[in-house]
Parts: structure tokens; sequence; C-alpha cells
């Protein structure tokens, strides 16, 4: 079997083929399914291994304390050769995972071949194929858990133990120093306990992801937006709690705990870092400083880790098994969510590559999975469920004409509801150089009044005559969201130029027929109205933001409000779901921002409601999160969007006010703009007129076909991953 492994005297890290451990009574033999990094305290290791001599014993002294102890014992030659000999040696990595049973060690009757567990453990719970693990450090995965999520079990018991010793009640305000793996976690525990809780960490990106995890503030802790947060929800008084998750060997967390902790306040350290107290601040307070340790009780005991000898539920309550088994229970319940937290998952063959580039920087995550394929196909679960982003397929190309300035583009529209009469006909009807020529609608009056208000040649309910027409430039399919596919494909094959409101398609079976008629035509010129791409305001706050160097992490809020009774939207099982049918824009408007189509796509819905979140990933790293909800208050604007990467901001209110905030002073705006209620543009006309140029110069289309493609490939996968409760890759097409 393979397994990760380093050499701690040369820092080399390797996949090696070793041996199948044996199963021996008292525990399980697991295959692996998923396995976790932690990128805090497996990459300090790592990172140790790479320093010289010098530079790993001034990080391990309590090491060299042994060293010199023994060095007195046995002499100095006896002391070099121990200590090098276990230096020169490979170790392990790993402490959190889940796999299947393969095989049941004698006295094991609580799981059988075939279950599903999580395990915990340096010494067991590693990163290689196979583990053997004592009953006390497995626990069964409840029943509809996805294996990459209970892959989470050992590190949500670490930020569980953390939770229970600082003894939160109903109520309280807690403050998490350190937004990593395990302070997200732990700002999580804390919200479902019933905690407000105050975030603190230099990352906005991990600020911003802990915000969208529960968290009511977050802040840079050398700024003043921590101490403020704090003063308004404590009444001044400070905070009950203070969880340090943070590492490193800065005495910043520790002092800024007693400066913002209550008096006779608790201060729990979870994390590894410097812990000089600043004797006069704990004093005064008189602090209570506790330490948790790792998943809980048990641990580092023998008896209990590999005798399996339990502690008796009456004196303790919580062991580090109970502590497991309670994380799995409250993931499964929804109460916490670790599927944000997933930056990156790699391939477990790629495991070396995969720590270079956490140790390099070039993959900034906070958590990263190691997915064993071989393990995740015999459960059924590949990576991801998948969906297939057709490819765009061009067999000839249908050379559009050149209009000359003086020659009129004639369209059709097919369909004249609300969305037509008042969001685009205003802008054509008013636009030099554009002649509507006919109207198609399926009833005679809707025709005649759509050419009486906008002065359309013609009006008739012969679609077929108006796709023969020669003399028509382009064709607009503004129509109910289930005939759009089938009319988008049949204007194609008549050879127009095609204008289709959102969405292209319902299913990915009709996805695929727009596509056949591409490729059969060789007539790809094709618009879908995604028209906030084309807000003036939002052009001008993205020319502002300016180019980006790393991942950024984009949050849109899409207030949607309830619809009327009667509305054709709810008609979902002859006009899709909601989000199909708009889901679109915001998905077009995420990846335009980000310059790139996602590659999965996560999506959880709130039960009883038509409340949405979808997450995106994009191949840099990005994510954009989009909160589509149906519950909020009427009043409250409709879209709110924030781009956040490179210590800039980029902020857009319901295209109304946009700002672009820069890194240095605290605040400081370095673009604002704001527009009156009345001027709001979501760029209809801007889109009209890039549209109707491509028409008449023959240019290319506004925005590409694949990008169109893929993004309707995306908002169709969101009720693929509804459906399934697990992230959907989006595979392109070979």
């Amino acid at each position: 079997m393979k397994q990760v492994v380093q050499n701690y005297k040369s820092g080399e890290l390797a996949v090696l083929d070793v041996p199948v451990p044996g199963c021996k009574p008292g525990g399980v033999l697991v295959r692996t399914a998923y396995s976790l990094i932690s990128t805090g305290t497996e990459l300090m290791k790592v990172s140790e291994a790479g320093m010289s001599m010098l530079g790993k014993a001034r990080s391990r002294p309590d090491q060299v304390a042994k060293v010199m102890q023994s060095v007195a014992t046995n002499g100095v030659p006896a002391t070099y050769r121990k200590v090098m000999g276990k230096l020169d040696s490979y170790t392990p990595l790993g402490y959190s995972l889940c796999g299947v049973v393969e095989q049941v060690g004698a006295g094991i009757d609580d799981v059988k071949a075939g279950d599903l567990v999580a395990c915990a453990g340096n010494e067991h719970a590693l990163h290689a194929e196979l583990n053997w693990v004592p009953k006390n450090l497995y626990t069964p995965v409840p029943d509809g858990l996805a294996p990459r999520h209970a892959a989470f079990g050992t590190v949500g018991s670490i930020a569980m133990q953390g939770v229970r010793q600082g003894e939160p009640q109903l109520g309280e305000v807690a403050l998490v120093i350190g937004l990593g793996l395990i302070g997200q976690l732990v700002v999580q525990l804390l919200t479902a306990a019933g905690v407000r809780v105050v975030g603190a960490d230099p990352d906005p990106t991990r600020c911003e992801l802990a915000e969208r995890l529960g968290a009511a503030a977050c802040g840079d802790p050398a700024s003043t937006a921590v101490e403020a947060a704090v003063a308004e929800l404590t009444d001044g008084h400070g905070v009950d709690q203070v969880f340090l998750a943070a590492g490193g060997g800065s005495n910043q967390p520790v002092e800024l705990a007693a400066r913002l902790c209550r008096d006779r306040g608790r201060v729990v350290d979870i994390g590894k870092c410097r812990l000089d107290l600043p004797w006069n601040a704990y004093y005064e307070k008189e602090l209570d400083v506790r330490f948790s340790r790792s998943y809980g009780p048990g641990r580092y005991d023998p008896a209990y880790e590999l005798e399996g000898r339990d502690y008796p539920i009456g004196y303790v309550r919580w062991t580090e098994r109970r502590n497991l088994a309670c994380f799995l229970d409250l993931l499964a319940r929804g109460s916490v969510d670790v599927e944000p937290l997933v930056s990156h998952v790699a391939d477990f063959d790629d495991a070396v590559e995969t720590y270079r580039s956490l140790k390099d920087g070039d993959l900034k995550a906070v958590a990263v999975l190691f997915r064993y394929p071989e393990q995740a196909e015999e459960q059924g679960e590949s990576a991801a469920p998948e969906v297939s982003v057709p490819e765009v397929r061009r067999t000839g190309t249908t050379v559009a004409p050149v209009r000359s300035a003086k020659t009129p583009v004639r369209l059709a529209f097919v369909g004249a509801g609300n969305y037509a009469t008042s969001m685009l006909l205003p802008h054509l009807a008013q636009r030099e150089g554009v002649e509507l020529s006919t109207v198609v609608t399926t009833t005679a009056l809707s025709a005649a009044n759509a050419q009486r208000k906008f002065g359309f040649a013609e009006a008739t309910t012969d679609l077929d005559a108006v796709l023969g027409d020669k003399s028509i430039d382009a064709v607009f399919v503004v129509t109910r969201h289930s005939s759009h596919a089938e009319l988008t494909r049949q204007a194609l094959l008549a050879g127009k130029t095609v204008f289709v409101e959102k969405p292209l398609a319902l299913t990915e079976d009709e996805l695929a027929g727009v596509l056949a008629a591409v490729e059969e035509s060789g007539n790809d010129r094709l618009q879908v109205g995604f028209n906030r791409r084309f807000a003036p305001l939002l052009q001008e706050a993205r020319k502002r933001f300016g180019a980006r160097t790393g991942p950024a992490s984009l949050r849109y809020l899409v207030n949607a409000g309830k619809l009327q009774h009667g509305s054709w939207y709810l008609q979902q099982g002859a006009e899709g779901s909601r989000f199909v049918g708009e889901g679109g824009h915001f998905i077009d408007t995420a990846s335009w921002l980000l310059d790139a189509d996602p590659v999965s796509v996560y999506a959880t819905a709130a039960p009883g409601n038509e409340d949405l979140q979808v997450v995106l990933r994009y191949p840099d790293g990005s994510t954009a999160t989009i909160s589509y909800v149906t519950t909020g208050a009427a009043g409250f604007p409709k879209e709110t969007l924030d781009l956040i990467a490179d210590g800039k901001v980029l902020r857009l209110d319901d295209f109304v006010r946009a700002s672009v905030y820069s890194d240095g002073t605290v605040g400081r705006k370095q673009w604002v703009s704001s527009r009156l209620p009345k001027a709001r543009d979501k760029g209809q006309n801007a889109e009209l007129a890039a549209f109707i140029k491509a028409v008449r110069t023959g240019g290319p289309m506004p925005v590409p076909l694949e990008s169109l493609v893929a993004t309707t490939s995306a908002t169709l996968a969101v009720r693929a991953g509804l459906a399934g409760g697990a992230p959907v890759t989006l595979a392109r097409a070979r």
C-alpha cells in the first residue's frame, strides 16, 4: 500500500510503498476514502523539517532539553547516534480521515466490514491507503453524511474540546483569535451553542468566511474593528471567553485576549502560539487561563487509546471518542458546515506536490483533502458528482454579414411579455439604426399591443414565417422559460443571430439540443440576456478594482422576495425552478468578475423554503457564494455584492452605489460612486448596444458561447447538488 512520509532530517516528502498493517485485536483495518491535511499542525511539522539543525533546535526547545539530559546520562557519542538515527527516519503524516472498515479485529462488535467510520490519531489515522485503528479512535459515520465531510472528525473534535473548556453559556459573547481551520470550526460550534462570536485574523478572506459561517463580526487584530465589535456586543464589558486558535511566535494573541476579555473571563489555548502572559493584565482581571488538550479526555492515555478502556460516562462525559461522534452528529444535522472550508481536493498520488504547494504558498487553503479514488469508486462516490459541460463544436462557420451604418438592423421579437415590453423594447425603440420588423406572440392581441406601442412593422402569430424571412437579421426569444431552448434551436438552424432571455435551457438535454443546432448549422451567433456584467456602475467598479494576483472571495446576496400568488414562476413542473430561471444572472456576474468559469458547484437549501446557498469554485482557488433568499424584508435591496482580493474590496449596493476599498489605512475608500435609485441601471441598454453592434459589424458576440454554456451548466448543476448533498464537479466534455 502507499503512505505519505517525511524525513525530518532532510525534509524529504515521499509517497512510499509500505506493507499493509495487520488487523490486531481491539481495532479495525480501515481503507481510507478521504484524509484531511491539517494546514496548521502538519504544515508546521513540514516547515520544521526543512530547517537547519539549529533552526530545528530553536523550534523545539523541549526536545533539546531531552537531548541534553541524554548527553548527561549516556555521553555525547551515544546521544548523537541516537538523535541522528531518529532524525534520519521516515515519519508519518496525518491524523484525521474517513474510510471503510475492511477487516474487524477480535473483540470488536460495534462495527462490521463495509461500515463507514471516521478515525483519529497521529499514529492511526494517517495519510495511507490502509490504517489499523483502535476502538476508541474511530466512530461510525451517521447515515447520509458524506465521507469527505466525515474526514473532518478529528479536527472537529479538537475544536469541540476547546469550546468545552471555555464552558460557554447561552447569550454569551466569545472572541476567536485565529480563523484557520480550527478557528473556523470553533466559530461554528459556538454559534450552534447560542454564543455570539467575534473573530480576529489578519486575512480578510478568512474573516469573510467566518462571518458567512456565523460570526457576528470579524477583523484584523491590529485594527480597531475587533475592539469596536466587542464593545458593541458586550456593552463595553468585554467577552466572556477568548479562544486562542492562532499559531506562530507573536505574543499579540494573548495580549489582545487580556485587553478584550471581561473581568474574570476565560482564555482557552487551543493552538500553539506564544504564551508570554502579561502579568498585570491577567492579574488585574483575574483571568482564568485554560488549556485544551487535543481531542479530549483519553488523549495520550495508552490504556484508553490502545487498550480500549473507556472512561465511565458518569465520571467523564466527553471523551475523545464521544467528542468525535458528537461532531459527526452535528455535521449530519447541518448544525456545522465544513464544505465551505474545503479549499482543495487533491488525488492521494499528488500528495507530495500538494504539500509543497501549501508550504511554498502557491496553494492558499483553509482545508485540503486527499481523495483515494479506488475507494471512492467502490462507495459509488467519485471525487464529486459530475455534470458535463458540453463542448461547443462548430462545423463550418456562418459568416455574419456586415451592415453599413446606413442600413438598419432588422429585429424580430418572439414574445412580448412584461420583461420584453419594460426592459428591452423601450431601449431598442429609441435606438438609431434599429428597425423593429416583426413581433410574434401566441395571442393576436398581445402582438397588436406591442406593435402599437413600439412601432413594429408587422405583428403575427406565425413563427415559421419570421424564421423564413431572410431580411430579418436577429431574433429575440423572450417567452416563458420552457420554450427558450427549442425556439433558440430553431432560430439558429434558420441562420438567425439570436438573443434569448435567461435561462438558455432548463435541462442538460435542452442545452445539448441547442449546441447540436450550433454544430449542425455552424451558426454560433447567440447571446443570453445576462445583463449585469454590462451595468455601467459595475463595469467602472471592476475597472477601479483592477487586476488581481491571488484568489478572490466573492459574496452575492440576492434578496429575491416572495412571488405573488399565481405567478407562472411557481409552475416549476413546466417552467423549472425559480433559481434555474434567474440564477444564471448571478453566476454569470460572478464568473465575469473572477474572469473564469466555475469548476464545481455546491448547493444547500434551507428546509421548508426556497432559500439557497450556492458555492462556486474557480480554477485559481477563488470562490463565489450566492445567497438566494426569499424570506428577507421587502424593503431591503435586492442585490448586494462584495469582491475581496489582494487587500482590496469591491462593494456593490443594488446597482445604486459602488465602492472600492484599498489596502492601507482601515476604512480608506479609493473610490465611491453614488446614484439616485431612479438611476439604477442593471446593464440592459449597454447589453443591447453590444448585441446590435455585433449584428451590424459581424464581429464577435458580446459573451463567448463557451461562457454562456458554462454558466448554464453551473446553474443546472445546482439542482444536482441539492439532490446529492455533495459538491458537483463541472467536467468539460472530451
